[in-house]
């Protein structure tokens, strides 16, 4: 089967989410350090340039975070997700959550320190990228789990 068949779009997906940024190469330099995301494409034309973000290797559900940055507002600070709205990273354990948080607190990004909150959202801490989005590390939370067990008991 090729690879077109097998990813051939039968029902509505969710694929990205986009957010402006004020400076593409600090956002870029952000998501690449500080979280699994590599570039995957870049984009230039007469209104300004962007990128697309996504986990390596990640084919069966891609999702994409598109950052872009129009030449009308660049070197602004642009952050939309704030101050709780925020983008949420799962990873394998707490210790990779306290790693995450000990760099962030080094480079002066960490907005929230890493916590326990309850069964339902797990052990977190939060960063903010250069346009003061939140971006969220967790360990524990379920959503995966939450979804995953709802559509394989159908």
């Amino acid at each position: 089967m090729a690879d077109s068949d097998r990813f051939a779009l039968t029902q509505p997906r969710w694929t990205h989410i986009a957010l402006p940024t004020g400076d593409l190469a600090k956002a870029i330099a952000f998501y690449t350090e500080l979280t699994p995301l590599v570039v995957v494409a870049q984009f230039e034309d007469d209104a300004g340039e962007s990128a697309w973000l996504s986990n390596a290797q990640q084919t069966e559900t891609p999702f994409v975070l598109v950052l872009v940055s129009f030449k009308e507002t660049a070197g602004g600070q642009l952050g939309l997700l704030k101050p709780f709205a925020h983008i949420g990273i799962e990873m394998p354990s707490r210790s990779d959550v306290d790693s995450i948080a000990d760099r962030a607190r080094e480079m002066g990004v960490l907005h929230w320190e890493p916590q326990y909150v309850n069964e339902q959202v797990g052990y977190v801490c939060a960063l903010r990228d250069p346009d003061g989005n939140t971006i969220e590390f967790s360990h524990g939370q379920r959503v995966y789990e939450l979804v995953r067990k709802l559509w394989d008991s159908r």
